[in-house]
């Protein structure tokens, strides 16, 4: 893989990052990589209008993993991080983590999780990472339990978002992991 380069998304990337989201979780494109969702949901993961939310919300950042030769840059990657002001200690919840499907299991998103728990903590103080995978997707629970993650007990209903996606399953629920960053 040529060099990879992190930079916070800007509004002008929004398009760009909904189509690696939607590229890496739904549809036919997704089955190339192994955090497909295919044959859970159908539809879109995300759209223009969520990811500007996102990118106009105090708290929030998508960090943008960028390839570059000598004669392009490629959009390889993305991740969401919200603040999650607690009494106790500060947390960042981590989601829409996407990965080029074609450039899947080959080490980028390691890299990409270190890179987002250095941001939280040296910009947030944050010590502790907050996420929610669906409860079914065994191998991702475990991809995550490798890189220090716990699952902590809470679980959800998956949300609805008929505009966006419907359910190919019944009763999918969200699992909620945490991990205490050094």
């Amino acid at each position: 893989m040529n060099n990879i380069f992190f930079r916070k998304a800007v509004i002008a990337d929004a398009n760009a990052v909904a189509s690696i989201v939607n590229a890496a979780y739904r549809g036919d494109s997704s089955r190339k990589g192994w955090t497909t969702e295919a044959d859970l949901l159908e539809g879109s993961r995300t759209d223009f209008a969520d990811i500007v939310v996102l990118l106009e919300a105090a708290g929030s950042v998508i960090l943008m993993a960028e390839s570059s030769d000598q004669h392009n840059k490629h959009l390889v990657g993305t991740l969401h991080l919200e603040r999650v002001d607690k009494s106790d200690a500060p947390a960042a919840f981590f989601g829409m983590f996407a990965v080029d499907p074609e450039l899947q299991a080959k080490g980028l998103g390691k890299q990409m999780m270190q890179s987002a728990e250095a941001l939280v903590r040296q910009e947030w103080g944050t010590r502790k990472m907050l996420m929610d995978v669906i409860s079914v997707r065994t191998e991702l629970i475990a991809f995550y339990e490798r890189r220090g993650y716990r699952l902590n007990g809470e679980v959800r209903p998956f949300p609805v978002n008929p505009d966006l996606w419907t359910a190919k399953v019944d009763r999918l629920e969200l699992v909620r992991m945490e991990k205490l960053l050094a």
